[in-house]
């Protein structure tokens, strides 16, 4: 195998090697802000409920007709 042929072949490979690292970065970003939206979503559930709660008839279905229809 010639030398230039070589220094191609690790020329490739590099870059490949800093494309994965790039997209691994990418995912473990992505995976920490799927994290805080989940803990952002079980806090606002939480709201919702404890605000339900406290007023009267609030979990009523909006779309259900009233009685007199």
């Amino acid at each position: 195998m010639s030398e230039e042929r070589l220094v191609e072949i690790e020329t490739k490979i590099a870059f490949q090697e800093q494309g994965i690292k790039d997209v691994s970065d990418v995912i473990c970003e992505q995976q920490q802000e799927i994290e805080r939206l989940g803990t952002i979503c079980e806090t606002l559930v939480k709201r919702v409920k404890e605000f339900s709660e406290l007023i009267p008839g609030i979990d009523a279905p909006a779309d259900e007709m009233p009685p007199h229809y």
